[in-house]
């Protein structure tokens, strides 16, 4: 049965337009908070205290403002979004997490945090909101019906994925870069049938974001957000290969240093519990305490002032990415700064490398730590703008190196400084969130591709270097904040060889078709599974298939309901002869699986009638309370009727020695969460992304070694297990093709039937023989481990012994006996070979 796919798309103009407007708005605000600081400080030029007062306080109030709003409205809009996209779309369910609230949140969280002046990104923030715009227009369409009425999994999963690459796109307007973006840092196997669907949506959010900027007269028309001016004829030389290779290896160590010590800050907040404490008593305490120590140090006529601490993001990259150099040097080895470089980066006192080196060391630990505080804010821009100030740093350098340039075929072509900026900026954004296409937004925000060869061999060097040192920052957090996830899969044998009868889960719960109501209440009181595995008995433990938790609730509530209890007491009462009065009927609001007892309504004009009295009345009740209970017992006993309720019939099942190779490629493929293990259609266990995750990682001890399954270690102290699996399957392989050989018809002989068993005879003592080595106590999961040329000789004597064998006779002679006889050869087995009696040959 195929799933049809829609031939309509789940993003319309209208929702991509309603997207980017709130996304404009936001901009907006945060441009115009920045502006009003800016004014207040130039305005107080004249007091060094009120400046920094001014230049203090607008931050302050800001973050403090936004975590305290954000903490109390909706606390699932703190953070990036990313990584929470991520799990999302693997198809876990994040609760309150696409809601209106957590919309508002977002957006006035969002605002002051940008409007603040830290190191905060806005990438990821865009992606939660373009989703929770997503989601929350698909709610509202769904009223007109269409296809945002069909309620599937994986249609919202399509209109997430749109809005992924809308959020990634609208940032730097690069439809192409965000539809890449999106996929790398949100899917492991992306649908190529939605690719169009994000370019579709992505195309037209970048479109009327730059509309937008040129109908508020910010543009001239619609262009690059950071224009370069690099020249073409020869944009570099291939000497200059080198250090971009360098810039991106480079770039790949400092992307591994930023989520280490990201990480590193977390969680020493975390294992120190006093501070811990503290913190989750006055939530509002560690925001303004790490605001008030960047506002400081960046503070202009402080330390700010070797730092370039007035400029914005947006003024830094621009100022980065200029083509001209910074300086010249003149005949007396002398630095001589440039007319056209920016004020900000000039200083007396130092160079121009130590003022970028300068920011890049203290941009670096400020963005790490301003990216922990508990307000929406991602880490995307900060680590760009860092990489810029390298790859600036880095071209200086090599200016420097080369003061008149790089002679080719007798030309001069001078060193472009903001060629590295546009390099280093993509590679160690790159290395950060371990993507590629960095180097697509790169090319689609600067408007050139000239440096297109450097700039990929950049970002593929960094990326190289930091995933072979730590998992990409979103992964990061994930990790931190213990939400469902499933890594990567390294590079180690060690890894190849674990099975999925190594890691599953034995103890599994289950329900047969025989079982009672009372199973099926034990079952939902000891376990919070969402899902349940029905098997047809105890014995057998054949997989029938899987119940949702919700149905399993469904029967009992009907089984035990309100009517069922009613009826029963009437027709108690009708037997004894006894008047019953008509109750009211169950309202939906009263009804439900967590009622187990409800007082009925009785009139009181019944009441006086009947009882008279009130000892008389209490009485009553409580014999209708214990005549209850008596009636539930009886229905706990009986049996399920299955026969109303939705069963999967084919839930997901490995067999239980799939590799752990192949179950981690199904599980990322399919999104599952868990899957039954079975055996020859027997289920023996269940694995989930839990066990999954610590089989990748490896179990730690007490100690912090990492352990590894008893059974995949024990089979990697032998030989290579792929060798012996083979060799196995070889000599099963050989033995039922000779035993499917065609043989020439002869003469039955009796003789020949006491010495040559018959093929009839060779099945069934391959099959007793496969059954006495599992009873056996040398008997392992693997039969590699013993091979048939190293049996004893009593095992080799066992092997040669036919199923239908002869059994010896009192008068020494021996009789062929046609039936099988499993049990004395499995007698031999435990208990070892007797000797024959006499007269019997060996």
């Amino acid at each position: 049965m195929s799933l049809q796919l829609p031939s309509e798309v789940p993003v319309s103009i209208e929702t991509v337009r309603v997207r980017k407007e709130n996304v404009r708005d936001v901009i907006i605000l945060c441009v115009s908070v920045s502006a009003a600081q800016k004014w207040m400080y130039g305005g107080l030029h004249n007091n060094i205290l009120l400046q920094y007062l001014a230049w203090v306080t607008y931050p302050v109030v800001l973050i403090t403002f936004s975590a305290g709003f954000t903490q109390i409205l909706a606390p699932q809009a703190v953070g990036s979004g990313i990584p929470e996209m991520k799990t999302i779309l693997r198809g876990v369910v994040l609760k309150e997490y696409l809601t209106f609230k957590t919309f508002v949140a977002k957006v006035i969280g969002l605002t002051c945090a940008l409007g603040s002046g830290m190191p905060l990104g806005k990438e990821g923030p865009f992606v939660h909101v373009a989703s929770l715009c997503a989601a929350l227009l698909s709610k509202f369409m769904a009223l007109f019906g269409g296809i945002y009425l069909v309620r599937c999994r994986y249609y919202y999963v399509w209109m997430l994925s749109a809005a992924c690459a809308v959020g990634v796109g609208c940032c730097f307007a690069a439809p192409i870069g965000g539809v890449l973006f999106s996929i790398e840092v949100t899917s492991t196997f992306f649908a190529v049938r939605n690719y169009w669907r994000g370019f579709f949506a992505a195309t037209f959010s970048a479109f009327i974001f730059r509309v937008l900027a040129v109908w508020n007269k910010d543009e001239e028309t619609i262009t690059a957000l950071f224009k370069t001016r690099f020249r073409l004829d020869f944009p570099f030389d291939l000497q200059e290969l080198p250090a971009f290779a360098v810039l991106g290896i480079a770039s790949g160590f400092g992307g591994a240093l930023f989520v280490y010590l990201n990480r590193i800050i977390v969680e020493s907040m975390r294992k120190q519990k006093t501070i811990n404490k503290f913190l989750l008593k006055k939530r509002l305490v560690y925001p303004a305490v790490v605001t008030l120590l960047v506002s400081t140090l960046t503070f202009p006529p402080g330390f700010g002032q070797f730092m370039a601490g007035q400029l914005t993001q947006h003024e830094s990259l621009v100022a980065l990415f200029d083509n001209q150099t910074w300086y010249k040097q003149g005949v007396a080895e002398e630095f001589v700064y440039s007319s056209e470089v920016p004020q900000a980066w000039k200083h007396p006192q130092v160079g121009v490398f130590i003022t970028l080196l300068l920011f890049i060391v203290m941009k670096f630990w400020m963005s790490a730590l301003a990216t922990t505080m508990p307000v929406p804010c991602g880490a995307f821009m900060p680590v760009f703008l860092i990489g810029a100030a390298f790859g600036r740093l880095v071209g200086e350098s090599m200016a420097a190196v080369f003061p008149e340039g790089i002679h080719a075929d007798s030309t001069v072509y001078p060193i472009v400084p903001g060629a590295y900026a546009v390099v280093g900026a993509a590679a160690l954004s790159g290395a950060v969130t371990h993507t590629v296409s960095t180097a697509v937004i790169v090319f689609e925000l600067t408007g050139q591709i000239s440096h297109i060869l450097p700039v990929m061999i950049a970002v593929i060097l960094a990326n190289a270097v930091a995933q072979s040192l730590q998992p990409s920052l979103y992964d990061s957090i994930i990790r931190i904040q213990k939400l469902p996830y499933l890594p990567e899969l390294g590079w180690g044998q060690e890894k190849y060889n674990i099975r999925v009868e190594d890691i599953m889960v034995r103890d599994v719960r289950y329900i047969t078709l025989s079982s009672s109501y009372r199973d099926l209440q034990e079952a939902l009181i000891t376990g919070q599974l969402k899902t349940l595995a029905l098997v047809e008995s105890k014995e057998s433990m054949i997989l029938l298939g899987s119940m949702e938790r919700s149905q399993l609730q469904s029967l009992l509530s009907q089984q035990l309901s309100r009517a069922r209890r009613l009826e029963y007491l009437r027709e108690r009462a009708q037997d004894n002869g006894t008047h019953v009065p008509t109750f009211p009927q169950d309202s939906p609001s009263r009804t439900g699986c967590g009622v187990r007892f409800l007082v009925c309504y009785i009139k009181s004009v019944y009441i006086t009638f009947v009882l008279g009295t009130f000892n008389s009345f209490t009485f009553f009740l409580k014999k209708c309370i214990f005549q209850i209970a008596e009636w539930e017992e009886q229905q706990l006993d009986e049996a399920v009727n299955f026969n109303n309720c939705k069963i999967d019939p084919a839930p997901f099942q490995l067999v239980e020695r799939t590799s752990l190779h192949k179950t981690h490629t199904i599980f990322s493929l399919l999104g599952l969460d868990h899957a039954y293990v079975t055996s020859t259609g027997r289920l023996v266990g269940v694995v989930s992304l839990k066990e999954l995750r610590k089989a990748i990682e490896g179990s730690v001890t007490v100690t912090g070694v990492k352990v590894r399954p008893p059974l995949a270690s024990f089979r990697d102290s032998g030989n290579n297990s792929s060798v012996s699996e083979v060799t196995e399957l070889h000599k099963l392989w050989s033995r039922n093709r000779s035993l499917l050989l065609p043989r020439e018809p002869n003469l039955p002989d009796l003789d020949d039937q006491t010495e040559q068993p018959s093929e009839g005879s060779l099945v069934n003592e391959t099959e007793c023989t496969e059954l006495s080595s599992q009873n056996s106590p040398l008997h392992t999961d693997d039969q590699s481990e013993l091979p048939y040329t190293d049996a004893t000789p009593q095992e080799e004597h066992l092997m040669q012994l036919p199923c239908d064998c002869t059994h010896p006779l009192e008068d020494g002679g021996s009789e062929a006996v046609s039936e099988q006889c499993p049990a004395p050869i499995k007698e031999v087995v435990t208990e070892g070979i007797p000797s024959p009696p006499e007269g019997q040959p060996e």
